[in-house]
C-alpha cells in the first residue's frame, strides 16, 4: 500500500523500514473505506506501521494508536503536503543510541531538494 510519490519521500524506497519515535496514544487515522481505497489507488498512503516481519499491523504493539490499515502518514494528491503521526523531527545523531533501527527518513533533506528548485 505504501507509496513514495511525495517529494518528501524521494530519498526513501517503498519497502524501506524506519524506526520512528512516537509519543501518542490518542488520535488516530480514521477514514471511510471508500475514501481509503481511493487514497490507496492515488498513491497517497505514504507510510504504515509494520510488525517485526515488516507487514502492516493493527496490533497495538506496532500500531500504537490503532490507525486503520496501519496508516502512519498520507499525502495530498500532488504529494507536496505530507501528514504523519510519528515524530521525524525527534531524530538526531545523539538520540536512541541504544535502540536498534534505521531512524533518518531524510524527510527534510528531500523537501529541501524539491522546494529549492
Amino acid at each position: 500500500m505504501a507509496s513514495n510519490r511525495s517529494p518528501w519521500l524521494s530519498r526513501a524506497r517503498v519497502g524501506d523500514v524506519y524506526s520512528v519515535p512516537v509519543s501518542h496514544g490518542e488520535g488516530r487515522f480514521l477514514c471511510a473505506p471508500e475514501l481509503l481505497e481511493k487514497l490507496a489507488q492515488n498513491g497517497q498512503l505514504a507510510t504504515q506501521y509494520v510488525d517485526m516481519e515488516d507487514v502492516p499491523s493493527m496490533d497495538t504493539a506496532y500500531n500504537p494508536n490503532g490507525s486503520v490499515w496501519a496508516v502512519e502518514g498520507i499525502t495530498s494528491p500532488d504529494g507536496r503536503v505530507f501528514g504523519k503521526m510519528g515524530h521525524a523531527e525527534r531524530v538526531g545523531p545523539e538520540l536512541y543510541r541504544n535502540v536498534p533501527g534505521r531512524f533518518d527518513l531524510q524527510l527534510f533533506e528531500a523537501a529541501r531538494d524539491y522546494f529549492s528548485l
